[in-house]
């Protein structure tokens, strides 16, 4: 309620009265209760929460209609049972279009979901390997990494050393890069392998084509 009174303020301000006309009282009824003119984005002044004074006004056929008195542009968008959109806020004087608000919101976020939608959310897989694992355990391993690699998403590889294994690092690097060159058709070797704690990481990537 307290914006409601504030924005009233302003614009007895922009009439230059003191009091509350009739024209304001009728504002009041039009900032509680139109629901056209609560601004669903708050990056947009639309219709009554456009503050300049004057405005360059496009219509929504594109055409344009000069310079004109906000209530006057606003008038026109309601006569077309539009809107009057500040679209560009930072202009001299600012720049509005006359659109139908909900249906551009609507557009808009149907294109931001579209648009996430064809994101590839890539997801990070891991494969753990022992220093001593078996071959057949091994090539299990390894089409596991290309199924991943093949999904789009990253392949996180590592050794776990146990007890005094982890003297013998480079038995572990070996048996890394032995994988990675099983799947390199596949794979770009993101990051090498490298020690962390007990634990040597390799990652893999998709091969970009």
């Amino acid at each position: 309620m307290g914006c409601v009174f504030r924005e009233v303020n302003e614009k007895c301000t922009h009439y230059g009265e003191q009091r509350l006309s009739a024209r304001l009282i009728n504002l009041c009824y039009i900032l509680l209760f139109n629901r056209r003119w609560r601004p669903i984005n708050s990056e947009l002044r639309v219709n009554e929460e456009i503050r300049a004074r004057e405005v360059r006004v496009v219509s929504a056929d594109g055409e344009q209609l000069g310079i004109l008195a906000v209530i006057e542009a606003i008038k026109i968008a309601r006569e077309k049972d539009l809107d009057l959109v500040e679209v560009a806020p930072t202009a001299k004087p600012p720049v509005c279009k006359i659109m139908d608000y909900g249906k551009y919101r609507y557009e808009q976020s149907r294109r931001e979901r579209e648009a996430r939608k064809r994101q590839k959310i890539v997801d990070i897989k891991e494969i753990r390997l022992t220093p001593k694992i078996e071959t057949h355990d091994f090539q299990v391993k390894v089409k596991q990494a290309l199924k991943f690699l093949n999904g789009g998403d990253k392949v996180k590889v590592s050794v776990r050393f146990r007890g005094r294994e982890i003297v013998h690092a480079d038995l572990g690097k070996n048996l890394l890069m032995q994988l990675y060159e099983a799947v390199k058709g596949q794979a770009t070797l993101e990051r090498e392998p490298k020690v962390e704690g007990r634990n040597m990481i390799m990652i893999l990537s998709t091969k970009q084509e």
